[in-house]
């Protein structure tokens, strides 16, 4: 079974920075995308940025130019630096991959998810 544990989050003015991270354990062969969404109180579950295995990255609108989302494939590691934050991206982030897990007989491709990490800008 795999887990993912995101940190990072944490209280920050308008303006500042936070980095996330997110770190895959388990039975775990390969891993395809990674990526994070958001949640805000009150609204659906939001995408924010991903990556595949090669680096290749896409962001949604309101996150664009303002974070970049990196991996480390030997840490199973997954990244969110996060810049120039404002009032409206509070949130519980949360991390997911896509992950073939091995096992002794066979392989089987899963969707993980952590439980989240708070961020809250103040403005």
């Amino acid at each position: 079974q795999v887990q993912l544990v995101e940190s990072g989050g944490g209280f920050v003015e308008a303006g500042g920075s936070l980095r996330l991270s997110c770190v895959a354990s388990g039975s775990i062969f390969s891993i395809s995308r990674m990526g994070w969404y958001r949640q805000a109180q009150g609204k659906d579950r939001e995408f924010v940025a991903d990556i595949n295995k090669n680096g290749r990255t896409e962001y949604g609108d309101a996150v664009a130019g303002r974070f970049t989302v990196s991996r480390d494939n030997a840490k199973n590691a997954l990244y969110l630096q996060m810049n120039s934050l404002k009032p409206e991206d509070p949130a519980v982030y949360y991390c997911t991959a896509e992950v073939v897990e091995e096992y002794s007989t066979y392989y089987l491709n899963v969707s993980s998810w952590g439980q989240g990490t708070q961020v809250t800008v103040s403005s």
